[in-house]
């Protein structure tokens, strides 16, 4: 007579520089019945020490890290571990990064303010082989594959680093050069580089029409 063999839980590592944030990841899966906790990391380096140390059965990682961006990390990590399950989580709309995350190697994006029962089924459906990200988001998807637009389409946002996006969404925001700082854990002086990229990307000379540009488009983003 067969006896049916109890499924090991799912090993869940979390990247994120916030000690809240990650101790409260901790004590959600730690209360979830079919998860188990791997390890925490606080930023990219430790992150690619620990994964190679420890292979969890899915990583989740937060797009903004003091180090780099957390989308480089998952690219970097696409390449050692191929096959590692990857969720990007971020306080930003999927809106803004959901195609960028796919793109770099997650296979799911998760809002932060998500609610808890959103968190363990993305957690399932990637540890499963599957994509995780909203049924708004997967439309959006399927149509810019369907009309060939996808995340190829060459325009002028598209070609900007996820760094330098990462700085251009908050500048559409209306934050300054410290508050950007700040928010992605890094100098004033590399904001400043990376707003001259941006403008040489974009086509612009003045600080100002930066700004004016990437107001608007955020604006735009919130009526799309």
């Amino acid at each position: 007579m067969k006896t049916n063999t109890p499924q090991a839980p799912i090993r869940i590592a979390i990247v994120d520089d916030h000690t809240m944030m990650r101790e409260g990841w901790r004590l959600f899966i730690e209360n979830a019945e079919d998860l188990a906790f791997a390890w925490m990391a606080g930023d990219a380096s430790e992150a690619v020490r620990k994964v190679d140390e420890d292979t969890p059965d899915v990583l989740v990682v937060d797009i903004s890290l003091p180090d780099r961006s957390g989308l480089e990390l998952i690219k970097d990590l696409r390449l050692l571990r191929p096959k590692l399950p990857m969720i990007a989580i971020s306080m930003h709309d999927e809106k803004l990064y959901a195609q960028r995350a796919l793109k770099a190697g997650a296979r799911g994006y998760v809002m932060k303010s998500a609610p808890q029962k959103v968190l363990e089924q993305a957690l399932h459906r990637v540890a499963s082989g599957g994509i995780a990200v909203s049924e708004e988001m997967s439309e959006e998807i399927l149509k810019a594959f369907s009309s060939g637009n996808a995340t190829e389409s060459k325009d002028s946002i598209s070609e900007l680093s996820d760094r330098e996006f990462e700085v251009f969404v908050l500048i559409g925001q209306g934050k300054n050069t410290g508050q950007i700082a700040e928010a992605l854990r890094i100098s004033t002086k590399t904001v400043d580089v990376h707003k001259m990229n941006i403008r040489a990307k974009l086509g612009m000379n003045e600080t100002g029409e930066l700004a004016y540009f990437a107001i608007r488009w955020a604006e735009g983003q919130k009526t799309n």
